[in-house]
């Protein structure tokens, strides 16, 4: 082949191939304009957009709000009492059991007194006797035939007679065990039984453990509650107490603060405050675990968030608020805290969205996307669960 043909060849294939790479540069460009156009910036604007952050949302909300300490304390009868015997003796008739309910002075035991009976008719006939010559010798002592002296020594020795002779039935009356106040027996103790012989126990205090009978009233009941010194300035005899009980499921009870003790227990740093049932309806017994929210201020209609909605970051309380679609952080001021809700009384109103689950990863102006669908719900009056102080 003639070279000068090859060469022409050559040349064409060429300038075929740079024409070719012209266009697509061309069409590139035009279809990066394009994109630029439709506000695509490309892969890299695609990569840079972060995805809305899913997250659950819940409703300001109104309704009552009650601040409380909550403890526990076992219920006891106001008016308790162990009675235990005064002197000894067989025990002849048992007249009580528990259970039963008993009236001032009734006789819960009688014991035999044989000793005690003798010892007062003794004592009895040594002050008659007394007697008699006391009053002989007063005559002879008007005759002039008496000292005064004498007199005297007669005198005093009647009054000590008269003195045993009251102890004497005293200790007679002791012999027939009754109870000192108005009850129900709670508590009997084994040994009361026909035949046995009780005895008093010298110097040892009255407890369960050592009375032949528990007395109690049963519709005088009490609570003795220890309360942390921080809550000491919250606190004031007359406040409402909401009582709960593991043995009467279902049923609310009231009471109300009688006492607060002006001591405070420096190793535990409590103070005891006394609550008085106030309807007990007759369910209550003496011994029974209860659950004690003392309320110290309530608040009608109270502008409530969860607490799950808080920060956990330090300084001033936040939350994140929706709002378009991004997610706002705000500052709040709180109030009452009432277990799971808390109180917002400035930085959020009716019907803001706060966000309770997945805040973590948000940060201001994030995108989120909302996966539960709340509502506000209407306000209404509602129990206020207890708060632990």
């Amino acid at each position: 082949m003639n070279p000068s043909k090859i060469c022409t060849a050559a040349r064409i294939s060429l300038q075929g191939r740079l024409a070719l790479i012209a266009l697509a540069l061309s069409a590139g460009l035009t279809l990066a304009a394009c994109d630029r156009a439709n506000g695509n910036n490309g892969a890299k604007g695609v990569k840079d957009e972060l995805p809305a952050v899913p997250v659950e949302v819940a409703a300001t909300r109104r309704a009552e709000m009650a601040a409380m300490y909550t403890g526990t304390a076992s219920l006891e009868s106001e008016r308790k009492a162990f009675v235990m015997p005064k002197v000894k003796g067989e025990i002849r008739a048992v007249l009580a059991d528990e259970g039963q309910r008993v009236h001032a002075g009734q006789v819960l035991v009688r014991l035999d007194g044989d000793q005690v009976r003798l010892e007062v008719a003794l004592y009895e006939a040594t002050m008659r006797k007394l007697e008699r010559d006391y009053a002989r010798n007063l005559e002879l002592q008007q005759k002039g035939l008496v000292s005064a002296t004498a007199i005297d020594n007669l005198k005093y020795e009647l009054e000590a007679a008269k003195a045993n002779w009251d102890l004497a039935r005293l200790q007679l009356s002791y012999s027939e065990i009754r109870s000192p106040i108005a009850g129900t027996v709670t508590q009997r103790l084994d040994v009361v039984k026909v035949g046995n012989t009780v005895t008093p126990v010298g110097g040892v205090i009255e407890s369960a453990d050592s009375a032949l009978f528990v007395v109690e009233d049963l519709e005088s009941l009490i609570l003795r509650v220890s309360v942390p010194e921080r809550e000491l300035g919250k606190l004031s005899v007359g406040q409402v107490a909401e009582l709960s009980f593991d043995a009467v499921p279902g049923r609310a009870f009231q009471g109300r603060i009688a006492l607060i003790s002006p001591y405070i227990d420096a190793q535990t740093a409590t103070f005891p405050v006394r609550v008085r049932v106030t309807d007990a309806d007759d369910l209550l017994r003496p011994g029974m675990f209860a659950r004690v929210a003392i309320v110290y201020q309530r608040k009608s209609d109270a502008l409530q968030i969860p607490r799950t909605a808080l920060l956990d970051d330090d300084g001033p309380p936040k939350v994140f608020v929706v709002v378009d679609g991004k997610a706002e952080e705000r500052a709040v001021e709180l109030g009452l805290l009432n277990g799971a809700m808390v109180e917002v009384v400035a930085g959020l109103a009716d019907g803001d969205r706060v966000v309770v689950v997945g805040q973590g990863a948000l940060k201001p102006g994030a995108a989120v996307r909302i996966v539960n669908t709340p509502e506000r719900p209407v306000a209404r009056q509602q129990a206020a669960a207890p708060a632990v102080g």
